[in-house]
């Protein structure tokens, strides 16, 4: 019997009163292990796409299933409870808290989702020790390099082991030699088995970290192939 797909959609479009829909009939699927990289131009929809697999936003025509879950059909609080357990999200732009140190924007992510203070703690410095950015426990991100603070990102998103990583331009606010680590570090959790959908512009990171690539143009789905190994 083959395992379900991680994410699911099946003619999904979203329209907005008078502007072109930002999605058009797209149908899709992502298996756990894939590591899927959208790609595509300003408006073309992958933004859309990913806000709609978070539960951020809603079709308003078909299905979007992930993990199991009808995504398309939670409420307010259901969404932020199915994205507590079921994803880690990490962002262009960090969305880290300044006033927090780089220990407690990780374990927070385990706290709101119910986990008690001590092992939230005991979890984040796992995370910060396997991602290279333990010595920074103890400081604000606001000391940290663009590359260290999309570490301590991508640690937050892995607190409640996600059953789905979502990115979103992950490498975009990054000089070239962080991104480059950030790529290493995709690439080494997607090796790990973790379910990756990552929306980008970033060409080398989706043929370095991606076992797919899906182009995306005027909402609908233009290319689904699979990277060259």
């Amino acid at each position: 019997m083959s395992t379900p797909p991680v994410i699911e959609l099946r003619g999904v479009s979203r329209g907005y009163e008078g502007a072109r829909a930002a999605l058009d009939d797209v149908t899709l699927s992502v298996r756990p292990g894939e590591s899927v990289a959208v790609l595509g131009p300003s408006g073309s929809g992958k933004s859309t796409l990913l806000n709609l697999v978070a539960g951020l936003d809603r079709p308003t025509a078909g299905t979007v299933t992930v993990a199991g879950t009808r995504v398309d059909g939670l409420n307010e609080a259901a969404s932020a409870r199915y994205r507590r357990s079921t994803i880690g999200m990490v962002f262009q732009f960090f969305n880290l808290l300044d006033d927090l140190t780089v220990a407690d924007n990780v374990a927070l992510a385990g706290e709101l989702a119910g986990v008690p203070r001590g092992e939230a703690r005991r979890r984040a410095a796992e995370l910060l020790e396997a991602l290279s950015v333990d010595r920074h426990a103890r400081a604000h991100p606001g000391r940290l390099s663009g590359g260290e603070r999309q570490r301590v990102a991508v640690a937050r998103a892995l607190m409640n082991r996600p059953t789905l990583l979502l990115a979103d331009e992950p490498t975009g606010a990054l000089d070239s030699a962080s991104g480059e680590d950030v790529k290493e570090l995709f690439r080494e959790l997607h090796e790990d088995g973790q379910t990756i959908l990552l929306v980008t512009h970033d060409l080398r990171l989706a043929a370095d970290c991606a076992t797919r690539t899906v182009r995306m143009r005027d909402g609908r789905v233009e290319a689904d192939s699979a990277v060259a190994a």
